[in-house]
């Protein structure tokens, strides 16, 4: 019914948009919801589905077309990502995490770097990971210590990273690293290969959720890296890096709206199922009443989203504010709509018999990474008294 109503095209989606986010629905529906399961029980890393992702071009979603990306914006990501975490929130934001390592190559890198690294990218190939974070720089990230040394063509890294998604099986990581002085404007980005000497890895983190992903510490021990992997000037990498996260933290809230989608799915279908006292459960005022802010807050989040990803797009001048305000939202709102959605299915819904106990747990590290939520209200709250 809602298609006869004419609404505008501010507050709709456009014909293309639809085709895109449908194109990643079928995706999901046929390659990612059937395994999830599986490859949260199993820790299952998918890498041939990951892989068949690229033939749509969800390797390189905003990545230029001349380095071979279909150039799409910051909405049409979110709603790929969205739909792909329908049926799997961990396996979209790895999805999210090698697209933002990509187009970090693309949009920084020296000619050389993109062709050296991008080809491959793009195919999934090989595969990218981001790497900020360290084992005491988290919140903190222009406090990090891993250290590149100038030595003729190569620079000679040593130091750490913690939390990198990816890690062991990706090729490819966007390192951030102290070439200067301490604080941001000593810090400069450089792509570091799995196969370098020095370069290593961690066991794998046993984690509460995101299964189908491995996350280690890589460890970097007099890592010879040419000069030309640079990506950016020196001393360019702390802009570079909060730049990315711009994307990342909408493509992690569109994650959380997604699972958080199927959740509320999952409990209208429950409810209307389940019978106790001689009734089904939504005929209950209280299921309703539930019902209906869980879908209230979703649609308010993701329309909080939409808008911050248009921002980031259009390089607005208030696209980080606006991106943490929406990642702040979205993920806080998706972890509240699936305990709702787990707390209506009763002891079900502790059961690894249905999804929702997944998705709880997928979705809860989503107000940790890409920045945490209390960061989030920082920059929020920075930015608003600045004005």
């Amino acid at each position: 019914m809602e298609n006869q109503f004419d609404l505008t095209p501010q507050f709709d989606l456009t014909d293309d948009q639809r085709e895109i986010q449908e194109l990643a629905r079928r995706f999901t529906a046929d390659r990612i919801t059937p395994h999830a399961a599986e490859w949260d029980e199993k820790h299952i890393f998918p890498r041939d589905t990951i892989k068949a992702a690229a033939e749509l071009g969800f390797a390189a979603i905003y990545v230029s077309e001349e380095s071979g990306g279909i150039a799409l914006g910051r909405l049409e990501a979110a709603l790929i990502m969205e739909a792909m975490a329908y049926g799997c929130p961990s396996t979209s934001a790895f999805i999210s995490i090698h697209n933002m390592a990509s187009w970090m190559i693309d949009r920084f890198g020296s000619q050389t770097v993109k062709d050296k690294y991008l080809p491959s990218l793009v195919t999934m190939d090989r595969l990218g990971s981001y790497c900020l974070t360290e084992p005491g720089s988290g919140s903190d990230a222009a406090a990090l210590k891993t250290k590149a040394v100038r030595d003729g063509d190569h620079y000679v890294v040593t130091g750490s990273k913690q939390f990198i998604s990816g890690a062991g099986e990706n090729e490819v990581y966007v390192t951030m690293v102290r070439t200067g002085e301490e604080g941001p404007k000593g810090i400069s980005a450089l792509v570091i290969e799995k196969d370098m000497a020095g370069v290593s890895f961690g066991a794998n983190e046993r984690k509460l959720g995101w299964h189908s992903q491995p996350t280690r510490q890589v460890t970097f021990d007099n890592v010879r890296v040419p000069v030309e992997n640079l990506v950016g000037a020196e001393g360019e990498g702390f802009r570079i890096a909060m730049m990315g996260l711009d994307g990342g933290r909408l493509n992690i809230g569109a994650c959380s709206l997604g699972g958080a989608q199927r959740c509320l799915d999952e409990a209208i279908r429950y409810t209307k199922d389940r019978k106790q006292f001689g009734t089904a459960i939504a005929d209950f005022q209280n299921t309703q009443f539930t019902l209906a802010d869980m879908a209230t807050e979703l649609e308010a989040a993701r329309a909080l989203l939409y808008m911050a990803a248009a921002k980031v797009t259009a390089n607005a001048p208030d696209k980080t504010r606006f991106a943490a305000m929406a990642k702040r939202l979205a993920t806080d709102t998706g972890s509240s709509v699936v305990d709702r959605a787990l707390q209506l299915h009763g002891g079900y819904g502790y059961l690894m018999d249905y999804p929702i106990e997944r998705f709880w747990r997928d979705l809860r590290v989503h107000s940790i990474l890409e920045g945490t939520n209390q960061v989030m209200r920082m920059i929020v709250g920075r930015d608003l008294i600045r004005q």
